[in-house]
């Protein structure tokens, strides 16, 4: 039996059919779904930076959005010492304040960049030539009023870089997890029980970096003051996800099937009668 297969048997025999029972788990963490589902395919909770399973790396269904990886870059202006700023100084110069969070900063929503496009807090992010990811800074299109107070004088530059990942780097964390045999996503219907799993191929950081350059991977920043973690997520939307499916199981055929086998009784029944009604 193929390693693919084991993990087919377990979705089928262990989480298909099935709620998460999460009761015990801490009703405010987000993962606990995701730790239940590991518990049912018999993966130990790690932050080992290797696929989950049989050289397979896991993922779970989602409502929006579905994580790649928790990548902090390599480079940031605040440890830069040649601007001499700290990383709660970072967030208040290109962050914004949370008001029902008492005017918390971080580094998350509107301030942080899309691919190839100047934000109003005159942020970008680009591939570069090595494809390094970058994110740079430019004051003069920095659309804040008060950005003379809020920028110090040594940060008001075109195109500063605040931010880098090196390739090299995000290659090694990515293909440690994606492109040994590849990724499987175990899906939900509207009620929340588990339906389906469905398989994609492997991933590198060649074909990975195209989709970052076309926008379907986009950086989900939710740094913010009082938490030491940067929250450097880089996700795609589920119908991203959904495109690079190669099989699913139970798959269309098969449910065909099932649901052909299940009507045999009643068109017997149905021909039968019709030639009763002939013969009469």
């Amino acid at each position: 039996m193929g390693n693919k297969q084991k993990i087919i048997d377990l979705f089928l025999t262990n989480v298909k059919g099935k709620r998460p029972d999460t009761t015990g788990s801490n009703i405010k963490h987000d993962g606990k779904d995701g730790h239940w589902l590991e518990r049912m395919m018999g993966i130990a909770a790690n932050a080992s930076n290797t696929p989950d399973i049989y050289d397979f790396e896991m993922k779970n269904d989602t409502t929006s959005k579905t994580t790649f990886g928790d990548w902090s870059a390599n480079y940031y202006v605040y440890k830069d010492r040649q601007y001499g700023i700290s990383r709660d100084n970072f967030l208040t110069i290109f962050g914004k304040p949370n008001a029902e969070k008492g005017n918390r900063y971080s580094w998350s929503g509107e301030p942080v960049p899309k691919i190839n496009k100047v934000n109003s807090f005159g942020q970008d992010l680009i591939v570069d030539a090595q494809n390094n990811i970058c994110i740079r800074y430019f004051f003069s299109k920095d659309q804040r009023v008060n950005k003379n107070v809020i920028v110090p004088l040594i940060l008001q530059q075109e195109g500063l870089l605040i931010a880098r990942w090196d390739a090299a780097s995000i290659k090694k964390k990515l293909e440690n997890k994606f492109n040994k045999k590849g990724w499987f996503k175990c899906l939900k219907d509207k009620q929340g029980f588990y339906t389906t799993i469905v398989f994609g191929d492997p991933i590198n950081y060649e074909r990975w970096i195209e989709f970052v350059k076309s926008g379907d991977v986009i950086f989900d920043s939710g740094m913010y003051q009082g938490n030491s973690r940067n929250y450097s997520q880089w996700r795609a939307s589920n119908s991203f996800w959904e495109k690079q499916i190669t099989s699913r199981y139970p798959n269309n055929c098969h449910a065909a099937v099932a649901l052909t086998r299940s009507l045999w009784p009643a068109l017997i029944f149905c021909l039968i009668f019709s030639g009763l009604i002939f013969y009469l």
